[in-house]
């Protein structure tokens, strides 16, 4: 058989940089997406499909013609409103999947899950490969999250080879649908930056993740899961370096966490009105106040994974926003 890959979700962020990685590589390459082909994958060698990963029978038939499958495909959103879509989506989407890949004899299934669906230890201690339970968690995204890795690792125990892994938050260069962290990042020359709020996170390079979702595929135990992170940075030093990236004023005033989260549910009602994503809510704040001390040595010993520096991201993220070409390494 061919080193035929069906990469579900396949235009968006870590998508279409897993097709140029895959392709870079030597794969062939399908992709499986609801939307008509986008911008995303203009260019690229690939066979196109426009589909619903809920549709049993489209899955079944396409994956017959694939090796492995890469299963991205998901709704995320840290906004209310969207709780049913999201676990018709992640959850039963991610069933029809397997079952598609047990239909299709698919070699090896490769599920992209998210650092949300990790249990969160106290500060100061580690986030490993170890499941929250869903009693634990408060976001609706994170929930769908964790009950998809379930049946994911489920299946590896029904005659199915499953490997996961769990980015942590993704940002970098080919962020064709502008991201929360990515439009922070391509507008920071139009905004003050002198205020900033306190806290934090984990952010990897999604290069990095495309390259550890192929090392996972490769060289993964099956039934296994693989934490991929990269290295965490305040809002503080976030700014600093979009102020000396930019040549503008940098961060002077720290704006009180107790204010930002009075306001952010005012902001989440006036957006909805305008039916635009919030820049900011009431559990964003609370994620950059989490505990993002990751711990990815797992992936970097059984898989070679390494992440680059966070600041070369920023900085390669803005290079790409202004028509540069900054490549997949």
């Amino acid at each position: 058989m061919e080193n035929v890959v069906i990469v579900t979700g396949g235009s968006g962020h870590i998508g279409n940089v897993l097709v140029r990685a895959l392709l870079s590589k030597g794969y062939k390459v399908g992709v499986i997406d609801l939307d008509p082909k986008d911008k995303a994958l203009e260019g690229l060698d690939i066979e196109y499909y426009q589909g619903d990963i809920r549709d049993l029978d489209f899955l079944t038939k396409i994956f017959k013609k694939a090796k492995y499958v890469c299963h991205l495909a998901g709704i995320i959103s840290i906004a209310p409103g969207k709780e049913k879509l999201m676990y018709d989506v992640n959850v039963e989407g991610t069933k029809t999947v397997i079952e598609a890949c047990k239909k299709a004899k698919v070699k090896r299934l490769l599920y992209t899950s998210s650092i949300h669906a990790l249990y969160e230890p106290p500060k100061g201690i580690p986030i490993i490969e170890k499941l929250a339970k869903i009693t634990g968690v408060k976001d609706e995204y994170g929930k769908t999250k964790i009950l998809a890795t379930q049946e994911v690792l489920k299946a590896s125990k029904q005659d199915l080879d499953t490997v996961v892994v769990y980015p942590t938050g993704i940002v970098g260069p080919y962020d064709f649908r502008h991201s929360e962290f990515g439009s922070l990042i391509r507008d920071a020359r139009k905004y003050s930056k002198v205020f900033y709020i306190e806290g934090g996170y984990n952010f990897v390079d999604v290069r990095d993740v495309a390259n550890g979702i192929i090392l996972a595929l490769e060289k993964g135990k099956s039934g296994e899961g693989y934490l991929l992170a990269g290295q965490g940075i305040t809002i503080l030093e976030l700014f600093q370096t979009l102020a000396e990236l930019t040549d503008t004023p940098g961060p002077k005033i720290k704006a009180p966490t107790c204010i930002i989260k009075f306001l952010a549910p005012i902001a989440e009602f006036f957006y909805k009105l305008l039916k635009k994503k919030p820049v900011f809510t009431e559990y964003a704040i609370d994620v950059l106040h989490s505990n993002h001390l990751t711990d990815s040595s797992k992936a970097e010993k059984e898989l070679g994974f390494k992440a680059r520096d966070i600041y070369q991201t920023i900085k390669d993220t803005l290079a790409w926003y202004e028509g540069k070409d900054v490549g997949l390494k």
